[in-house]
């Protein structure tokens, strides 16, 4: 390992070992997520909360703009079983003709926008912070046998947006 190679003049080389298994072994331990932070305050608690996971604009298919702050209402709030639509908005609340769904990440993972229904709030550098749903892990939650994640049509003025389905 190239970090603890200065360590060698340092230590006796059975401590230069160690440190590295222990360094390798934490990697295995604690591997690296898809998410980025604890779940939302709407989702904490939620069977099936993974977490928080940065997106820009860019990758939900929208044209960056240039402020430091844009403005969102989210039509659903954390709510999974239902599909929603983020609609982009200025700071009082009045659409300015940006928005998007929610998503399928794989056929289990719901991208879900938060926080909670009809509240306008700030992206900082147009950057959202869903939440990210294990879909079947939800519907066990709710007492379903099983669950995925759907495409479906979105709710106005989105025409495109997912929810998790249980079966």
């Amino acid at each position: 390992m190239i970090c603890l190679v200065p360590w060698r003049f340092l230590m006796p080389r059975a401590s230069v070992v160690v440190l590295s298994f222990c360094v390798q072994f934490l990697v295995l331990v604690f591997p690296v997520t898809a998410k980025d932070g604890q779940p939302s305050p709407g989702a904490k608690g939620m069977a099936g909360a993974q977490g928080t996971k940065a997106f820009t604009a860019k990758q939900l298919g929208l044209t960056p703009v240039k402020e430091k702050v844009t403005y969102w209402i989210d039509t659903d709030g954390v709510n999974p079983g239902v599909a929603g639509c983020h609609i982009g908005t200025d700071p009082k609340g009045k659409p300015n003709g940006r928005l998007f769904g929610e998503v399928c990440q794989s056929g289990v993972i719901l991208i879900e926008s938060n926080p909670e229904s009809g509240k306008v709030h700030p992206h900082k550098d147009d950057v959202g912070h869903p939440d990210l749903f294990d879909c079947n892990a939800w519907c066990v939650g709710k007492k379903k046998s099983k669950g995925v994640c759907e495409a479906v049509t979105g709710p106005a003025p989105c025409a495109k947006s997912a929810r998790c389905v249980c079966n």
